[in-house]
């Protein structure tokens, strides 16, 4: 494995074992988990391989073979910069949380795409954790494995996410989405083989990112936040009569709750779907996520928007933006006879605004987190 001569070659020794999570693509529930709601996610075939070996002192090496010339030497963790943040923010939260975490010397490898928003993140913090946790015996269980790397992003690199992205890489079943509830964590595997009924997800990477994500996606959780307060409620997953609730607000948290609470209600949909192997039904569902995200939500970008308007167009049955929004990807819920088409359609699209051509990949549903070697 190429990561094992890099880190031969950089830290010249054998790695103690080599460790791989997955990014993940969200089918439905987008935005919901912060917000305790339902999340239906899956795992992608591409993700972080990590080798890792364990040190005598506290010293923390951190390479990757995606940033050359880059490499980290850490014996303060608090001074990682860029993305050795997320690696560096798992060990400092282990030791955080009173674990016996000494030093490592770690190399990365991902094939995540990039600009694809499919949770690189997740699963390099993911890769690290399993990695520390086998190396030191710490004996953590997947969810708190992936509700310490949650901590992890939120604390030391600064990013609100919720728990959707770590709890698919670390959870996720081959074959399988995982129909996650976020206040209980009680997740379970959800089969999901497009391919028997001559279907695929096709994943539509725009290749961009618009920069005011970040701070956007914070003002989002912090309009739910406040609306949920208004209400008088612990979070807007409580809320039970969605019309006197929009009546109690206005503006932003009027329209982030609208979202919220129809997702929620559309998660639970699809899986009724699912189990009864309506499986093509699921794209209205799909699009009116897609709408909502649009125009509640504001969280979409007109790369996206032409994106699923180019894939319905094309024959999807249904689609619509994935992930944390304002650029990254979108998925088509589409049959096999109609992949050429769809693409060809989202390609004349972009082409006819002068836009670079997007990439498409094959959502197949993978294994979650898992050692190697």
């Amino acid at each position: 494995m190429r990561v094992i001569d890099a880190f031969r070659a950089a830290y010249g020794g054998e790695p103690a074992g080599v460790w791989h999570a997955p990014g993940r693509v969200n089918l439905i529930g987008e935005h919901t988990d912060y917000n305790d709601g339902f999340v239906l996610p899956f795992a992608v075939p591409w993700g972080v391989t990590a080798a890792v070996g364990p040190r005598d002192d506290l010293t923390v090496r951190i390479s990757s073979l995606q940033a050359p010339g880059q490499a980290q030497v850490l014996e303060d963790i608090e001074r990682a910069e860029g993305w050795a943040r997320y690696p560096a923010g798992v060990v400092a939260t282990l030791r955080g949380a009173g674990l016996p975490v000494r030093g490592a010397d770690i190399m990365i490898d991902g094939d995540v795409p990039k600009g694809a928003g499919l949770s690189s993140s997740a699963a390099l913090e993911v890769s690290v954790a399993l990695a520390l946790n086998d190396l030191y015996g710490l004996g953590l269980e997947p969810m708190e494995l992936a509700r310490l790397c949650q901590k992890a992003e939120n604390e030391f690199v600064g990013m609100p996410c919720g728990i959707m992205d770590q709890a698919a890489s670390v959870l996720s079943k081959e074959g399988h989405a995982l129909f996650l509830d976020c206040r209980s964590l009680a997740g379970r595997a959800v089969p999901f083989d497009l391919s028997a009924y001559g279907m695929q997800i096709l994943i539509i990477n725009t290749g961009v990112h618009h920069e005011l994500a970040d701070g956007q996606y914070a003002k989002r959780r912090q309009d739910c936040e406040n609306a949920a307060k208004h209400l008088g409620v612990p979070s807007l997953r409580d809320i039970t009569d969605l019309a006197a609730a929009l009546a109690k607000l206005s503006g932003d948290e009027r329209a982030r709750t609208q979202h919220v609470v129809t997702e929620n209600h559309r998660v639970e949909a699809v899986i009724g779907l699912l189990r009864a192997g309506a499986v093509q039904e699921i794209g209205a569902l799909l699009n009116a996520s897609h709408l909502s995200l649009r125009d509640q939500y504001e969280v979409s970008c007109p790369e996206l928007d032409v994106a699923v308007e180019g894939a319905i167009k094309g024959g999807a049955r249904g689609a619509r933006m994935t992930g944390g929004g304002f650029g990254g990807s979108a998925i088509a819920l589409v049959a096999d006879d109609r992949v050429d088409r769809v693409r060809s359609t989202v390609e004349q699209a972009y082409a006819g605004r002068g836009w670079a051509a997007p990439t498409f990949l094959p959502a197949t549903p993978a294994a979650g987190a898992h050692r190697v070697r």
